[in-house]
């Protein structure tokens, strides 16, 4: 790790991959016009090659270079949201490699608000091409030591800008077609970006083949098993046996909640069998943006911990924006895991 900004322009000029910091998530980072080095992230992830990239640009600038026609609403959300947690897709330019677009005919473009990597891209004056610093569909980096644990020396340098300030991937809106639609949730919801754009803002549908980063069913998973709580942190009899039998077993669980009194409830369901050791409350995540911000991290802790599943309180549906976003992942990890999941 560094925080050497000229140590990364060098790697990335050179054609190799470089763990960038942004306001989301940390990035897997190679030249955007340097095919053999795109093609080698996906190596490094095991990615599937048909999914797609974002493109990370110095500026709005630079979206022309990369996008064939600027769609209706795309300079509106540009001037509004960048830089931010806010990607837009739109119709691929002539010559833009297909590795990034996974041989689709539009491309995601984003301009990250993190100042390293700002100034990584301002001294490239080009683009980056980037997925999340981790293996492909595991939980997402949010500190350079995670890309450090995750990838090793399979990432020729990692820029240590500190622990992320969102926390969850950014936002994804699709210009490409005769409606905005927002293809993945993040910081950034629908309504403000329909107040943006002045007009109506579409959800994609879950169950849609992926057009965009992050909309795999799978995805965000700890290796930890993940169950999700209702409101409150009620347990539905279905889970509760399922957590029962991993105590009754020797497996630990984690609590992963809002507030203590969540973790407090989850816990006066899980006390009847095993010892007070098998359960470990993580440190309450409080509001959406905290929950947002902490997610990844508290994932990570409960498999460093050992611990086969994690029981999960979202927040509740009347939290909309991050918490939506948080529900989106924490749902895909569910998911991902599963009894007899060995690895994602």
């Amino acid at each position: 790790m560094t925080t050497d900004v000229d140590a990364a322009v060098s790697v990335l000029r050179a054609g190799g991959l470089v763990g960038l910091p942004t306001e989301t998530v940390y990035g897997l980072a190679a030249l955007a016009t340097n095919a053999e080095a795109v093609s080698r992230i996906f190596t490094v992830k095991g990615r599937p090659p048909t999914h797609p990239l974002i493109v990370h640009l110095p500026d709005a600038s630079h979206a022309a270079r990369w996008a064939s026609v600027l769609p209706d609403g795309f300079d509106a959300l540009a001037a509004a949201l960048w830089p931010g947690p806010l990607t837009i897709v739109a119709p691929a330019a002539a010559g833009v490699p297909a590795v990034i677009t996974g041989g689709r005919p539009t491309v995601a473009l984003r301009v990250p608000a993190h100042p390293a990597t700002a100034e990584v891209l301002a001294r490239l004056d080009a683009a980056v091409a980037a997925p999340s610093a981790n293996r492909f569909g595991q939980v997402s980096p949010t500190t350079a030591a995670d890309v450090v644990a995750d990838l090793g020396d399979d990432v020729d340098l990692v820029l240590d800008g500190g622990p992320c300030e969102v926390g969850v991937e950014s936002t994804i809106v699709d210009l490409s077609g005769s409606a905005p639609e927002v293809l993945r949730t993040g910081a950034v919801d629908a309504n403000e970006l329909a107040s943006i754009l002045g007009c109506e803002v579409l959800s994609s549908d879950p169950g849609a083949a992926p057009r965009a980063p992050g909309m795999l069913a799978a995805h965000y998973a700890p290796v930890a098993e993940v169950v999700l709580a209702g409101a409150g942190g009620d347990l539905d009899p279905g889970s509760r046996e399922r957590l029962v039998a991993l105590r009754s077993g020797g497996g630990r669980v984690a609590l992963l909640a809002s507030t203590s009194a969540e973790l407090a409830h989850l816990e006066a369901q899980l006390d009847d069998v095993g010892s007070p050791g098998d359960i470990v409350a993580l440190e309450p995540v409080g509001d959406p943006t905290g929950f947002a911000h902490h997610l990844y991290a508290r994932l990570r802790q409960a498999d460093r911990l050992g611990c086969a599943a994690v029981v999960a309180v979202p927040p509740g549906s009347a939290a909309g924006g991050i918490g939506a976003a948080v529900r989106d992942r924490l749902n895909r990890a569910a998911t991902a895991s599963g009894p007899g999941r060995g690895s994602h």
